[in-house]
């Protein structure tokens, strides 16, 4: 696993000493990591499920809000941007975190065959009855009991299995969930704007490129996107590249030069005018803050 979100950091998160572990690919916590310095965006390296009992928390993946209420299922995947922006005080919840070699090494590709993984872009967090609570945390406590058992050598692999049942079993819920309406051209072309930029904000960030790639003139595009989204296509790609910048910033060790050349900036001074014309601080003050 490289290196993790600090949020997620389980290793070095005061208070984190109850966290159950096998080696850096596999990690369940009943403690209340989620709320460390929330306020910030962060990109983990590590598929996050967090079962919520009591409270509800709000905040944005990928720029895209939610508002999950317990009880309920919350799904975020390695490589997303989060942000938490409110946490209820009463929040209380079971966390698995997984790391991309534990999911990509199980029997299935789990990734593509299991509805919740399909879905959870659009939806990352599933809502539960109290029965359906109730069999998820039993999961929850099984996986604990066996990761506890580090005397057992095929613990992992038995946790492997637990985790395939577990996806199975939450990916049913997605079924119930209420069908989408049908979208108007104009919705799935902001959806479609959106997924490009999300594709290739690091290489592109210019308004003739995406408006080729649909088909469009720069113009008619930008018009669709503010009247759909309430944000100009330009604030979109310049909302992605910060987004990305903060999130690295945060959830890594790169110097300032190694983030501008991971967003294709000619130069860190550059990027360091883009980034406080669009935050009001430098990069420098902003990781110090």
């Amino acid at each position: 696993m490289k290196k993790i979100a600090a949020p997620f950091n389980w290793r070095t998160e005061p208070g984190n000493k109850t966290v159950d572990s096998i080696e850096n690919d596999f990690a369940l916590s009943d403690n209340k990591i989620v709320t460390s310095d929330f306020d910030h965006p962060f990109k983990p390296d590590v598929t996050m499920a967090i079962i919520c009992i009591h409270g509800t928390i709000k905040g944005t993946i990928d720029l895209k809000p939610f508002t999950a209420k317990a009880p309920c299922l919350f799904i975020a995947l390695s490589g997303q941007i989060i942000q938490y922006e409110y946490i209820s005080k009463d929040f209380s919840g079971s966390h698995i975190m997984m790391s991309d070699r534990f999911l990509n090494n199980l029997a299935i590709d789990i990734k593509e065959s299991v509805p919740l993984f399909i879905s959870v872009h659009d939806n990352p967090w599933i809502p539960l009855n109290d029965e359906e609570l109730e069999s998820i945390v039993e999961f929850y406590t099984m996986m604990q009991k066996t990761v506890r058992a580090s005397e057992n050598p095929h613990r992992m692999e038995i946790v492997k299995h637990l985790t395939q049942a577990f996806f199975y079993s939450s990916g049913y819920n997605y079924y119930k969930l209420p069908a989408i309406e049908e979208r108007s051209k104009k919705d799935i072309l902001a959806e479609n704007f959106l997924a490009l930029v999300k594709s290739n904000f690091k290489e592109r960030r210019g308004m003739e490129f995406y408006a080729d790639k649909l088909c469009l003139t720069p113009k008619y595009l930008s018009k669709v996107i503010k009247e759909n989204t309430g944000k100009s296509a330009n604030e979109w790609i310049d909302n992605y590249v910060i987004l990305e910048a903060r999130a690295l910033f945060r959830s890594t060790n790169m110097t300032v030069q190694q983030v501008s050349d991971e967003l294709n900036f000619p130069n860190q001074s550059f990027f360091g005018k883009y980034f406080k014309r669009h935050t009001g601080e430098s990069p420098k003050a902003y990781r110090k803050s």
